[in-house]
Formats: C-alpha cells, structure tokens, sequence
C-alpha cells in the first residue's frame, strides 16, 4: 500500500475478534449487550457488530444517533447529558426508533413536559466516584425529585440508572480499577434496591472498557455499553485491559527528518492527529508507542522508542541509537495511539490491511 500522509490504519481481524471477546463476555455474564459506537463513529465497522447480533448500541451525541439510525441502528441511547437546544433532532429522531436519552438533574424535567412531542425512554445518569456529570449517588433527595417530576409526563419513560466509571482509566493497578468498579456496583445496586418496589423493570447500565475488560462480577448489572475496547490502546494497554496484540489500529506516518545531535526522529503526525492524550513513560510525556509496518499489519513496539513531544503536525520520537540508525527519511513507521477514540476522531477514516477505506461519520460544522 501506498502511504504518503498520515494515514489510520485497522487490522480487521484483530477488530473482529475484540468484537467476539466482548460479545462473548456479556452472554457469559448474560448481560445485555450496548456497545458504545462513539470509539469507531463507522456505520461500516458498525455492520460488524451485525454478525454478532448486536441490535442495540450507544452514542454520545444527537448526530452520531442520527448517522447511524440513517444506517440502519433502530435502538439507541444517547449516553451524554440531554441537550435542551437539540429538542426539535430529538422529537424527530424518537418518532422514528427507540431513543433513550440521559438525565443528569431535574432541571430538565419542566422543558421536556413542554416540548417532548414523542415517548422516549430515559436513564438517570449516577455518579458514582468520577465527578463528571450525573447525580451523586449518596444525592437521594435529586433522584426522588427526577423520578417525581417525571411520573407526571406520559411521554417519559424511565429505564433505570446509568453509570461510566471513568475513574478507572486513570487508576495505578488492576486492584484499583476492581476497587472502583465494585464500589460502583454497590452504590448502583443500592439505588436499585430503593427504588425497585416504584419500578419493577428498571435496569443498571455500566460502560467504561477497563471494568468491561477486566472484572468477572457483574451482579446485579443488566447491561454493558464499553466503547474503547473495540480497538483498544496504548492507555488500555497499559491499565491490562489488553495485550499489545489486541490494539487494532495503528498511525502510519512518514518520516521527514532525523536529528543526528539529539538522537530524536521527527515524523509528519502531530497533535491535529493524535491528540495531545500521553501516559508517562520513563518519567517522560509518551504520545504514542512506535511499531514498524509490514504488509500484514505491525510488528511489537520498538523497545524505548516513542513520541516525546506533538505540535500541530510534527511528531518527535525518541528511541535509542541502534534503532536510530535503522529508521530513516522516507519510511513509513506505525504510531500505537495512546487514545485510539480521540486519534479515530481525528483522522475520519480507516485504511484496512486490504486497503479498503472505511469511512467515519462526517460531523456538522
């Protein structure tokens, strides 16, 4: 394949197969299955999920649930608080499939009585140790005012509470991440037990990729939505949620110079391609581990050899003098993504190892 440009690419079968992982896990556990599509934003690599029998999915926003309802997804959640000014793409959307939007406070309850046209359902979203948007759990007296206001509005149905233990990404150990998630189940469960008696049927939701991965107690949990997993990372695969050999994707970039005084390499893929995400490596700043490329895929990460610094297009590597020597002006070596979900984003479509093109939802502007 030719590649003359930063360019993303996808090892289908290792994508597939962290599908069938994940798909497996949930049935084991029997859980109900709501991938987050917001990692791969690809009505193709959506279809995917298809030969598995997922029909039901999560986005985190109105227009990636209208991508990929237009692509035949008839069963959503939008798993981002509820956006007041998208009122009218909501009614619309809810008329056509089954949405499920998210609540984060009673703030929102009045407005929907006056502008919900058409019945969605709705989960309120608990915070449970992350402290980025959502309900405290210890909050009972907001969740009875919710759950109040909500029974008045016939257009309103409530599914049950939601939860991301986003925390788990940034924890030290497994212990850690098992820690958060066990103190997560605890204070979702509680919640059930309270409220169970007034609504039979609710359901608990939980989606961050390292609990997804890694833990084997999901009692009392109805369904998971993990997103990362489907492509994994360098920060998953630092936090074990992976192997090395499970990241799906990889950064090809050209190399465009070499600096002989400090060793350091510099490729075309910076910031505006990456992110500027990084895990700490040897105490430095790593934006990103460095593979070499073959016809089927990449190689291991090249031993203490990674990207020390991004600017808008420039990437700076630092690697030892042996492979300092072996790269030079005009290769093309892979970028692991620290976080393949903002890199995707970035980058707006993926080139198989067949060199299909995968396209990525186009945002509006």
């Amino acid at each position: 394949m030719k590649i003359a440009r930063p360019t993303l690419l996808l090892d289908k079968e290792k994508c597939w197969k962290n599908i069938q992982e994940m798909v497996l896990k949930a049935k084991k556990f029997d859980l109900k299955f709501r991938p987050h599509f917001k990692t791969h934003q690809s009505a193709g690599i959506g279809k995917w999920f298809k030969d598995f029998e997922v029909n039901s999915i999560s986005v985190s926003s109105v227009d990636m649930a209208i991508y990929f309802f237009q692509n035949g997804w008839n069963d959503i959640t939008i798993a981002f608080p509820f956006n007041q000014l998208e009122i009218d793409e909501v009614n619309k959307l809810a008329q056509q499939i089954n949405l499920n939007v998210l609540l984060v406070s009673s703030g929102s309850i009045e407005f929907l009585k006056k502008n919900l046209k058409n019945k969605i359902g709705f989960y309120i979203e608990v915070d449970t140790g992350y402290h980025r948007s959502g309900i405290r759990a210890e909050n009972i007296n907001e969740f009875d005012s919710v759950l109040k206001q909500s029974k008045d509005i016939p257009l309103l149905d409530f599914k049950g509470f939601l939860n991301h233990s986003g925390n788990s990404y940034h924890a030290k150990s497994q212990k850690e991440i098992s820690q958060i998630h066990h103190k997560s189940l605890q204070k979702m469960k509680e919640l059930r037990s309270r409220y169970l008696s007034q609504f039979p049927q609710l359901e608990l939701s939980i989606g961050d990729t390292p609990c997804c991965s890694l833990m084997n107690d999901f009692t009392g949990i109805d369904e998971i939505r993990p997103g990362n997993f489907v492509f994994y990372d360098v920060m998953q695969y630092r936090l074990g949620s992976c192997s090395i050999g499970q990241i799906a994707v990889t950064l090809a970039c050209p190399v465009v110079a070499k600096n002989q005084e400090l060793k350091e390499i510099i490729i075309y893929g910076g910031a505006v391609h990456l992110s500027k995400e990084y895990i700490l490596q040897n105490g430095s700043k790593c934006f990103g581990y460095i593979v070499r490329l073959r016809k089927d895929g990449w190689e291991k990460p090249l031993k203490n050899t990674f990207i020390i610094s991004l600017s808008q297009e420039h990437g700076i590597i630092k690697t030892t003098d042996e492979e300092f020597d072996k790269i030079h002006i005009g290769d093309i070596i892979g970028v692991l993504p620290v976080h393949s979900c903002l890199t995707a984003n970035l980058m707006k479509q993926y080139l198989t190892l067949d060199e299909e093109i995968i396209p990525h939802m186009q945002k509006k502007c």
